[in-house]
């Protein structure tokens, strides 16, 4: 469980209606194979032991005496494990029977969580067998041992912080208030649901929603048991549709029709990260709730989930274009109230040939099309220094002509050599000096065009850079509105091809495929041989590992040790795990000592769930210490 890693299983046994002893056989086979692939928490459907069709079946005392004899097996064979264990089965209490989920771990039985929503409608009689469960705990005698009994029972995991685990079953799940909800108001982070859903056209896709939108309202995971194969079809069909969420997102799901064991990691430090940053995620604290122990031994969870490399980026393609679309919209229409609150009719964009100049300049010209301003009255600047390559020229040119801006050249070398002069640096020494000096010489010229022409300048730096503080304070840094400023690299390069796929224009999408085929450079030191010596990405690091940790670190505030064990998961192959680390302590010395670029970063658009606004999500001091974050990064194995 180390980082906050718990492997679960949502288990579909194969059921015989009514024989409790196959029933039980199965379901001990089936905890041993989840015992053996690492769950932590093993959940079975509703009524596991009967079999949920069991119908009339269920005033018979015969089953009801065979399903706790039954139970006490289970709970004898989970002797030893280090795992909880969900079960279900009907149980009398007081001359009344409940549909309830039986907690069992290391031979015991722990609680009895009774099922609160009875259906009668549609398919659904069960109010003919079962009564809703009571919500304060009481105890019901089993084998002589008291067993607490009702639904507001949560499992705390001793060993393991913050993994609470509580309990509905199937109809709870889709009522208006469901219990899982003031579970996790009462500090549940993992919600289990042991079910029996049966399948109509239609209805998976129905459930799914249900369950991430439980998990997401919960900000919780959800493990969802479904009962499958071997359940009477005399009416009904059950497909053993298993899920489980994390906060919204489905991280297994079970193929329907196949009795499967679906194993998958959750992150309770996740979920807990989540938890802290909601201020309207409220604990409810009047909330009369019984804690039942239980124990987890501390071990390193084996991960099977995928980690993304890009976690800005969805791998689905479809949903790539989706959310590029809307990543362009968010952008252009921040631009565009901007625009019509101040009256203004030109942009000055400084272009550079490079990825962050060209979607400032896509971005301006959507916006100036949705206020019906020419696109002539965007100023398109090009501004040649020591770096400039033929390349990047070109293209820096093409793209403003294609796109119908006005192009203007203002080669800024002179000035610059002039400035040298001014200051007495010496033209050979290309250190820090010489760099800046042109990027705030760029940012000077476009400033002074836009009073000339009554313009904003639209500022193209993008939140990677930001992050890195790999700007030019006061030059590059500088803008009147920067629609970059929430779109990391990684997503840059993703927005520009989805516009050149997308653009109909054949000549603009061969100027953004060239572009994107440019290496990344500030194209300050002169090139060689014509082609750019100063790539950014041999200098300040990879920008999908950079994006990485900058995603962990400010979206979850993960811990430097975690983020690296991410990182040697999703980049396994692709970098050593030194390299890994090298480039960790890089971003952390990097991010701390630049906050004061980030302290006062012109106004541009959110657009993801991360942000570096000094006026939104980041409200950092610019001088706080990174020591104990450096000395975890320095220290890892």
């Amino acid at each position: 469980m180390k980082h906050g890693f718990v492997k679960v299983a949502a288990v579909t046994p194969d059921v015989k209606v009514a024989d409790t002893l196959y029933n039980t056989e199965q379901i001990c086979n089936d905890i041993a194979r989840a015992y053996e692939k690492g769950a932590k928490i093993i959940v079975f459907p509703e009524l596991s032991i009967s079999g949920y069709t069991c119908g009339d079946l269920f005033m018979q005392d015969k089953l009801l005496s065979s399903c706790k004899e039954q139970l006490l097996k289970i709970a004898d064979f989970t002797a030893g494990m280090d795992s909880l264990v969900f079960v279900g089965l009907p149980l009398e209490r007081e001359g009344k029977l409940y549909n309830v989920a039986a907690a069992v771990q290391d031979g015991e039985v722990l609680a009895f969580i009774p099922k609160s929503y009875i259906p009668a409608y549609g398919e659904f009689y069960e109010t003919r067998y079962f009564h809703p469960g009571n919500k304060e705990a009481v105890s019901v005698l089993i084998d002589g041992e008291a067993v607490p009994f009702g639904t507001n029972i949560l499992l705390e995991a001793e060993g393991m912080d913050g993994l609470l685990v509580g309990c509905e079953i199937c109809e709870d799940l889709w009522a208006p208030l469901s219990p899982g909800l003031f579970h996790a108001l009462a500090g549940a982070t993992v919600l289990v649901n042991l079910s029996a859903s049966d399948e109509v056209v239609g209805k998976d896709a129905y459930r799914e929603m249900l369950v991430k939108s439980a998990s997401a309202k919960a900000t919780a995971a959800y493990i969802y048991a479904g009962a499958g194969i071997g359940e009477s079809t005399q009416d009904l069909v059950f497909g053993g549709h298993s899920m489980i969420a994390e906060n919204g997102t489905v991280l297994a799901s079970a193929k329907r029709f196949e009795n499967q064991i679906l194993c998958e990691d959750i992150d309770i430090e996740r979920l807990r990260a989540e938890r802290r940053k909601m201020n309207t995620f409220v604990p409810d604290e009047t909330a009369n709730y019984l804690v039942i122990p239980f124990s987890l031994k501390p071990c390193e969870t084996k991960l099977d989930r995928e980690i993304a490399k890009m976690p800005f980026v969805p791998d689905d393609e479809k949903e790539c274009a989706k959310r590029c679309e809307e990543i362009l919209s968010i952008q252009a229409y921040g631009l565009r109230k901007r625009y019509a609150h101040t009256g203004c009719k030109k942009a000055v964009i400084g272009v550079s040939g490079g990825l962050d100049s060209t979607l400032a300049l896509l971005v301006t010209a959507k916006a100036f099309d949705m206020l019906d301003i020419k696109r002539n009255n965007i100023l398109a600047v090009t501004m040649p220094c020591f770096g400039t390559t033929d390349r990047t020229y070109d293209n820096a040119c093409k793209l403003a002509k294609v796109l119908g801006a006005d192009l203007k050249e203002v080669d800024i070398k002179e000035s610059v050599m002039m400035h040298f002069k001014d200051i007495g640096h010496d033209m050979d020494n290309h250190d820090v000096t010489y760099e800046n000096a042109q990027a705030r010489e760029r940012t000077q010229v476009l400033m002074d065009i836009a009073n000339r022409e009554n313009a904003m300048v639209i500022g193209t730096g993008d939140m990677s850079e930001l992050a890195l503080g790999w700007a030019t304070y006061n030059g590059d840094h500088m803008s009147m509105y920067g629609v970059n400023a929430g779109v990391p690299k990684t997503l840059i390069r993703h927005l520009v091809s989805y516009y050149a796929e997308i653009c109909g224009e054949k000549e603009l999408s061969k100027v953004l495929l060239d572009v994107l085929a440019t290496p990344v450079s500030p194209e300050l030191l002169p090139p060689v041989d014509g082609v750019i010596s100063q790539k950014t990405e041999d200098l300040v690091g990879p920008y999908e590992l950079h994006d990485f940790f900058m995603y962990y670190v400010l979206r979850f505030g993960f811990a430097p040790d975690k983020i690296y064990r991410l990182a040697k998961k999703a980049f396994a192959g692709a970098y050593e795990e030194e390299v890994i680390k090298k480039w960790l302590q890089i971003f952390y010395k990097r991010f701390f000592s630049q906050q004061f670029k980030r302290s006062c970063l012109p106004d541009g658009p959110k657009v993801g769930s991360v942000g570096v606004s000094p006026r939104g999500d980041l409200r950092m001091p610019s001088d706080a210490c990174a020591t104990i974050w450096l000395e975890q990064a320095k220290n890892l194995t």
